[in-house]
């Protein structure tokens, strides 16, 4: 089938062309409680196609992009490809290039165990918490996939990789007499992260039954906040994203290369490094998902902007077009130990409803579901009210640990800090 597109889209007429193709070996796994309630498994193909087509000066190009599905004729083909050159025509962007080639072609990388062994390790977890009367897991759902993916290009790209994906839903359940709960837990990663995925539903465990005692928050006006969550991951999300070229080019980041994204911190420099690989990672590979090359690069280093990140179309509009477009980042660990974070006053929050940082204004917000204020030698659990400020200011005042932990495409301080957080309590 692939020779069959390979042949239309050389006669299509269009300037450019890529085929991203993307066969899934998945198993899944349905559990209530640990009952093994349905099981399947499952192989899937996809094959997207992009056709680019330059205006007739040179000046622009359009592309468009969509999927062929595998039982097409070559008639069927033919017009599906037809129509997105039609649909490219209509797109004026500046114009620029493709990826070429590496210079040496990338072997393909098997993943060192198949889908059986990485969703064994994953039960395993799920049977080996501790769980309790007041606390244990209502429902799992596993997913784990193996995809080998192919990458053509007209400009001579032909790279095949394979890769890992997996992806865990597990309700924790929390009772006291009459009244119970449910915390939801969502998690990602290649092969199985044994250690985080232990770590994280140990403490699930241990937050339902706090939930169900805890008291209203009270009205703390500011106060120093630390995240030992996943939930931290938007607050580095904020930095990756301020990094990346099309948020530059688009003038929605002012980060300027050589200079420092936080005027006179307080406390910690961000460092933050754009990984080829990462342990435990559902990302990742020789090539990024256009062709070009992965590799370690420093976006911004104890502070200072170093280097943008993203698209070939986008760092060739800023007149960078080495780089590649990152999916695995890692933030250096801070200065301070766990116990140096986890000092003085601060109210810890451990779930929120949700939480969120606006990559362009920076304005954070969560409705906190349970926290732990730490005050005059005593740790409450709390429950009720809401978090804001703005992460332009809040920047300033950043700690983090030195110990590190992983979620999926991040690795970042296991610990966060801000200080001066607007909180809005549960009671007045």
């Amino acid at each position: 089938m692939l020779d069959m597109i390979i042949s239309l889209l050389r006669q299509s007429g269009a300037d450019a062309w890529e085929i991203q193709d993307t066969a899934t070996e998945g198993w899944e796994f349905y559990l209530i409680r640990h009952r093994l309630d349905q099981n399947r498994a499952r192989l899937v193909r996809h094959t997207q196609v992009k056709v680019y087509k330059c205006s007739e000066d040179g000046t622009l190009l359009g592309s468009a992009s969509g999927e062929i599905p595998q039982t097409v004729t070559a008639e069927e083909a033919k017009k599906i490809i037809t129509e997105l050159m039609q649909a490219a025509v209509l797109v004026r962007n500046p114009f620029y290039t493709l990826n070429p080639p590496p210079a040496s072609p990338s072997a393909i990388k098997a993943p060192e165990i198949g889908p059986a062994q990485i969703a064994r390790k994953i039960l395993n977890v799920l049977s080996s918490l501790p769980e309790t009367a007041q606390a244990d897991l209502n429902s799992s759902e596993v997913f784990v996939n193996v995809e080998t993916h192919r990458l053509i290009t007209s400009t001579g790209i032909d790279v095949i990789t394979v890769h890992p994906s997996s992806m865990v839903e597990v309700v924790v359940n929390a009772r006291q007499n009459d009244h119970e709960i449910e915390l939801y837990r969502l998690y990602h990663f290649g092969e199985c992260n044994h250690a985080m995925l232990t770590e994280d539903l140990t403490r699930a465990l241990q937050f339902g039954p706090d939930r169900l005692i805890a008291k209203p928050t009270p009205a703390l006006r500011q106060s120093d906040v630390v995240f030992s969550t996943a939930d931290a991951c938007e607050i580095y999300d904020y930095f990756i994203s301020r990094m990346n070229a099309s948020m530059i080019k688009r003038g929605y980041s002012d980060w300027k290369l050589d200079t420092p994204v936080v005027p006179e911190p307080e406390k910690d420099r961000v460092t933050l490094w754009a990984r080829a690989e990462l342990p435990y990672s559902s990302k990742g590979g020789p090539l990024d998902p256009e062709g070009a090359i992965a590799q370690d690069m420093p976006l911004i280093q104890d502070g200072i902007a170093r280097h943008y990140f993203g698209s070939r179309q986008f760092r060739e509009y800023l007149g960078m077009p080495d780089g590649y477009l990152a999916e695995n980042f890692e933030v250096s660990g801070g200065q301070a130990s766990d116990e140096e974070i986890r000092s003085g006053s601060f109210l810890e929050i451990v779930e929120f409803s949700d939480f969120q940082v606006n990559p362009l204004s920076g304005d954070i917000a969560g409705e906190i579901r349970l926290a732990y204020w730490h005050h005059d030698g005593r740790v409450e659990p709390v429950s009720g009210g809401s978090v804001s400020g703005n992460m332009k200011t809040l920047a300033r005042t950043l700690s983090m640990s030195r110990r590190q932990t992983t979620y999926d495409s991040l690795k970042i301080p296991a610990l966060t800090r801000l200080c001066g957080v607007t909180i809005t309590g549960a009671v007045s």
